[in-house]
């Protein structure tokens, strides 16, 4: 395999191209930290490494060599609807190594929503002292939607909790720490055993609104759903619906149908939803999580092209 030149698009680029350039031969590495310094230096790059969602069409098209982009995220989604991306590029993302960091913002949105940690902040800034009882974790059910790693990582910290734990899913009928797995299609008598309703599954047609106003017509007054896959996965509408009618207790919300969410959206003041701006699978070690599954796709191409590579969307 003759020389190929990687351009690392990231803030962290030149962190990535000294590690890398360590970690994997046969290439040339070249760093940009932001749009203008990548497109400068796109002509001649045959691979192209950076966060999905910062890749736009003007990078691209200045690419004309480009033969593979390796994402540093998860979801590729702006990436397989771009025009300007040439079907014969190969696409591959990131994955497996974000259940830490969705666990952790979970069990922040549980406990802030059960214990009402918004009216705290509040009462901070008015210097109002109030108290009340405070609801624990143990004890109460996590149902998860989506039976992923993350989903293994979390189930593993809600049991450190004392919670129960059980699952939707079509493809895996039994794991380790679950009380009970559900087919998607009964997810309604999962939702109704649920105090909360954990929605990680990838947004995909058959997920589209897969929590909706059926969903929410039997969970519990007294549950709580949190959204961290994708805001399509759920029905925002009926969600809204449903808390000011009462019948679920709250939501924490990481992921909508549009973002970043509009100024005007009724998610952002709602005094029962916490919103959170996608930062989910975000991290302060996120480039020494995502580095060694680089540095494994780039020696699997070195060495068998397009075939050796893992994480890899038909397009």
């Amino acid at each position: 395999m003759h020389t190929k030149t990687a351009l690392i698009f990231d803030q962290k680029a030149d962190w990535y191209a000294r590690e890398l350039g360590g970690l994997c031969q046969n290439y040339q590495f070249v760093a940009a930290s932001t749009h203008e310094e990548a497109v400068s230096r796109a002509a001649d790059a045959d691979i192209l490494v950076g966060l999905a969602p910062y890749i736009k069409p003007g990078l691209i098209a200045a690419m004309p060599k480009l033969e593979w982009v390796q994402a540093l995220t998860t979801g590729v989604d702006n990436l397989l609807a771009m025009d300007a991306l040439p079907k014969e590029v190969v696409v591959t993302n990131c994955n497996g190594f974000h259940g830490p960091q969705m666990s952790e913002l979970t069990l922040l949105l549980m406990l802030s929503l059960a214990r009402d940690f918004p009216t705290m902040l509040k009462n901070q800034k008015s210097a109002s002292w109030q108290r009340w009882p405070q609801p624990l974790l143990a004890g109460k059910t996590a149902c998860l939607v989506g039976l992923g790693a993350i989903a293994e990582t979390l189930a593993k910290r809600c049991l450190a909790m004392d919670m129960r734990v059980t699952g939707v899913s079509n493809g895996r009928t039994e794991l380790e720490g679950f009380d009970r797995i559900y087919k998607r299609s009964d997810i309604e008598s999962a939702a109704s055993d649920a105090d909360f309703l954990i929605v990680i599954v990838p947004y995909s047609e058959e997920t589209h609104n897969i929590v909706n106003a059926e969903t929410f017509s039997v969970m519990k007054p007294s549950a709580f759903l949190i959204n961290i896959s994708r805001g399509g996965c759920v029905d925002e509408k009926a969600l809204v619906d449903a808390l000011d009618a009462g019948r679920i207790a709250g939501a924490g919300m990481d992921v909508f149908a549009t973002e970043p969410l509009p100024k005007d959206s009724p998610l952002w003041h709602h005094p029962k939803i916490i919103v959170t701006p996608h930062i989910g699978g975000m991290a302060d070690i996120y480039h020494q999580q995502a580095l060694p599954l680089v540095a494994e796709n780039l020696n699997s191409y070195a060495r068998s092209g397009v075939d050796g590579l893992t994480g890899k969307f038909d397009r």
